[in-house]
């Protein structure tokens, strides 16, 4: 990772505001109402396209700037690639570039998702739309696992990495919190790493690691504490508490304000909320939740959008999708004056590898519970494995391993009625 400073585009300062002045707000629109339209393929694809925006074609920063945005984007709860727009707005024109950019960014995919979930909800009971769903779930599931595959070549590091990973992977199976998997898992890996360091010669002060885990930690642990109040409500009464459109968003408020990792992460809150704990959605109703997001240009966060419109109509579509992304905006503000220390600060890497190390645990809880869902026969088992193969050995996008799910899940129902 390249030092926050680069003499050629200082983060912060007159130099940032004269380099905001250089974009308009109509130039933004149009830049992330393209990709918010085109975007397929995940976060990874998103950010490279990006790249290829703002550093090779429009010269607006070093490739070695971009690169720092990206780390900064990682250090905050959300969808990552959402969170580079936002940001990169931001750097280019303000506030009014940093919602122009967001805003340009999310809206073409919610629309989308918008149009679907209203053909879910009116045609989802015929058979031909049974049948595209299970030829698209398999896909699904190949997808969540080509993720994992290459989170976990990266951030499996040593063997405790993959010890805790294995054991919050059965504590989550077992039915534990899964904020608790998520935070303790994230401090536990911090306090060891720190720990580990503590007693290894170094320059730094004795005891300074833990007392800067522990100013660390205790934001994280009120964060929890704070995020905690709706799933534990909803866990202690789920037959009590009847659908409401404010219970929805402060649902989604919290999901966006927490959840690290990737979009597939947010799979085992909404499991844990919606299908555990309020009962509003079945897993089948999630899958296909998840299959949609998947199916559409831009951030895999708008199955909120889906979710909310099938439980609250178009005011729940749009609740949930304000809930999800709202905490992203406000995080990029917060962020901004303190990015440059934060990276440096050995804590804050332990904390967020931890991080990773938790949410890569709970995206393999959820995959396996899905899978059962989903692979059902052998034809669901052969599409998700040769769809797997496709991704890892070819890169496949997946929009067109979607769009192939859903041809052959339509085949086979022609198939079985002639």
């Amino acid at each position: 990772m390249a030092t926050p400073e680069h003499t050629d585009h200082p983060p912060t300062g007159e130099a940032e505001a004269i380099q905001r002045e250089r974009t308009s707000p109509a130039e933004l629109a149009l830049l992330f109402l393209r990709l918010g339209f085109t975007a397929f393929g995940g976060p990874a694809a998103h950010i490279a396209m990006m790249r290829q925006e703002v550093v090779e074609r429009r010269k607006w920063m070093s490739n070695e700037r971009f690169v720092d945005l990206i780390g900064v984007a990682n250090m905050i709860p959300g969808p990552s690639s959402t969170e580079l727009a936002i940001y990169l707005g931001y750097l280019r024109a303000g506030w009014l570039g940093l919602l122009t950019a967001g805003v340009c960014f999310i809206g073409p995919a919610m629309l989308i998702v918008l149009a679907l979930a209203w053909a879910y909800v009116t045609y989802g009971s015929l058979p031909q739309v049974a049948w595209l769903f299970y030829g698209i779930q398999p896909v699904v599931v190949a997808i969540i696992a080509q993720a994992i595959w290459n989170l976990g070549r990266t951030i499996f590091k040593s063997i405790w990495a993959g010890v805790l990973a294995v054991l919050l992977f059965a504590l989550y199976l077992l039915g534990m919190n899964i904020l608790l998997l998520l935070f303790g898992g994230t401090i536990l890996f911090a306090l060891l790493r720190l720990s580990y360091r503590r007693w290894r010669p170094t320059r730094q002060k004795p005891g300074s690691g833990l007392k800067s885990l522990f100013l660390a930690g205790t934001p994280a642990l009120l964060r929890m504490r704070y995020a905690a109040l709706t799933s534990l409500f909803v866990g202690l009464a789920p037959a009590i508490i009847p659908f409401s459109l404010l219970l929805l968003f402060l649902i989604f408020l919290k999901m966006g304000a927490i959840v690290y990792g990737s979009g597939y992460t947010l799979l085992a809150f909404l499991r844990a909320d919606l299908v555990q704990g309020l009962h509003w959605l079945t897993d089948k109703q999630l899958l296909d939740a998840v299959s949609i997001g998947q199916f559409t240009p831009g951030p895999v966060f708008t199955t909120a959008t889906f979710i909310g419109y099938v439980l609250g109509g178009w005011p729940g579509a749009l609740l949930a999708t304000l809930g999800i992304f709202l905490p992203s905006f406000l995080f990029i503000v917060l962020i901004h004056p303190v990015a440059a220390r934060l990276r440096q600060k050995v804590w804050t890497a332990a904390l967020l590898d931890g991080a990773n190390i938790a949410a890569l645990a709970l995206m393999a809880g959820v995959l396996f519970q899905i899978g059962q869902h989903a692979l059902i026969d052998l034809f669901t088992w052969l599409l998700a494995l040769i769809s797997l193969a496709l991704l890892l050995r070819f890169k496949f996008n997946s929009a067109w391993l979607i769009l192939a799910g859903a041809a052959f899940g339509l085949l086979r129902f022609w198939a079985l009625r002639i």
